[in-house]
């Protein structure tokens, strides 16, 4: 009879090869297409190198805002309403997001409509019309609202973390910005950014789905011949951290949301892809080590979570969680233990070989989604990783326990850890709470 380890690994088949074709468009730009005929729908992702991580505090938000002023119409079609009538018309919605470090715009569309399509999304690139501005000022001045308190605060849990592990850097400013940078921003300061970053170095555009790969290509080459040829924004490494940090924050509610996070290795660290499988033994669905620890062993939370985000020269690693307030400490520290005993022990080797077949069904799954490779494809080329899905992939279950465990031990450091916590702590609570955070690893 196999064993339960060896039947784990069985059971993760290979993933298959992935044909696509990488080749620069008539003006440059980076395209990839990746025809699967199976599918029914093609989808298109353009990526940007965009986001706060590029601004200056006094321009933080302005690539957000100039994502929002896309949706406001074209030289052809002057009005939002016409814009989004005409994608629609299509088969298909523009859907566009600004990251800290990368901005996508992309659709999912029948076949049949990718020609006129890609001609529509050019136009929105290159030709954006900027009408309308004070609405859309308003618009985005509601989202922010989101994260503030009635006093103008920001009670947002993930901006206050960042902004503390990536202290003063574009890292760490909120990828909105703040009211006060919203209110000023103008027309020129729009064509200003428009003009810096919507250009060939800073984008890759890639396609999925059902099409013809030779008709696609000469599309591309017509709609996006103007793309201008421009700079690749630069990047400064964020300053080092050397010291752990607790901050609290009043804000009434019913529970108190806690960040716990971390520096880990960026994008291109040879440890990126342990600091990846280490998220995935720690959280990967609701067997993994911080839900059976956090909530089903000790009920201290109705959800927890981790993430591990990477950029080109940095990363954070950070935990999620909501309690009551009381509970607050006792979390931290329970979490705390958990980072610490990776850092000591690492995995078991069920839980990285679960990690690993989860890992090779969660890829080739996506290989029956247009909209995930476009978007696999599209981000690895702007930020110039792995450029395969089965590479993708080999990189990670090849990881080994050890290789977890010092990658566990390099991120969950004493004078590496950062914690906010939002919402009503007593004296004496603040007092633990800071306690369980600077004491870590001592």
């Amino acid at each position: 009879m196999a064993s339960e380890r060896g039947a784990t690994r069985a059971r993760a088949r290979p993933v298959p090869r992935v044909k696509f074709t990488r080749a620069p468009a008539s003006s440059g730009l980076s395209v990839i297409t990746v025809p699967r005929r199976a599918h029914q729908r093609a989808s298109v992702a353009l990526y940007l190198r965009v986001g706060s991580r590029y601004e200056r505090e006094e321009d933080n938000g302005l690539s957000h805002f100039l994502e929002h002023m896309l949706y406001r119409g074209t030289r052809t079609l002057k009005t939002s309403h016409a814009l989004a009538n005409a994608f629609e018309s299509l088969g298909s919605s523009l859907y566009a997001a600004t990251a800290t470090d990368h901005g996508v715009l992309s659709l999912s569309l029948p076949p049949e409509s990718l020609e006129p399509a890609l001609r529509l999304l050019a136009e929105v690139v290159l030709s954006p019309r900027f009408s309308s501005i004070e609405v859309e000022r308003r618009i985005v001045h509601e989202e922010m609202l989101e994260g503030l308190d009635d006093d103008g605060r920001s009670i947002n849990a993930d901006d206050l973390l960042r902004a503390m592990v990536f202290e003063g850097h574009g890292l760490g400013f909120p990828i909105t910005g703040t009211p006060r940078h919203l209110a000023r921003f103008t027309e020129a300061d729009l064509v200003r950014h428009h003009a810096r970053t919507y250009v060939v170095p800073n984008a890759a555009l890639a396609i999925a789905g059902r099409f013809d790969e030779r008709q696609v290509r000469g599309w591309v080459d017509d709609a996006f011949a103007a793309l201008p040829a421009g700079v690749r924004a630069p990047a400064s490494p964020p300053p080092a951290v050397s010291s752990p940090r607790a901050r609290f924050v009043s804000s009434d509610g019913s529970q108190t949301e806690l960040r716990i996070g971390f520096r880990a290795p960026s994008e291109h660290d040879a440890d990126e892809p342990a600091t990846e499988m280490l998220l995935r033994v720690i959280d990967d669905g609701m067997s993994t080590r911080l839900y059976e620890r956090i909530c089903d062993e000790r009920g201290l939370c109705y959800d927890v979570s981790a993430s591990y985000e990477t950029f080109e020269d940095s990363g954070i690693f950070d935990f999620g969680a909501e309690t009551q307030h009381a509970r607050a400490p006792e979390v931290t520290r329970e979490i705390l233990a958990l980072a610490r005993e990776l850092a000591e022990h690492g995995p078991s080797d069920a839980e990285l070989d679960k990690a690993r077949a989860r890992t090779a069904w969660q890829t080739r799954a996506m290989l029956d989604d247009a909209d995930e490779l476009a978007d696999f494809f599209g981000l690895a080329e702007v930020a110039r990783v792995t450029a395969s899905p089965e590479l993708r992939v080999g990189e990670l279950v090849s990881v080994t326990r050890e290789q977890v465990r010092d990658a566990a031990a390099r991120v969950f450091r004493r004078d590496n850890v950062s914690a906010v916590a939002v919402g009503v702590l007593g004296a004496k609570a603040q007092r633990e709470f800071e306690r369980a955070v600077t004491s870590f690893g001592a």
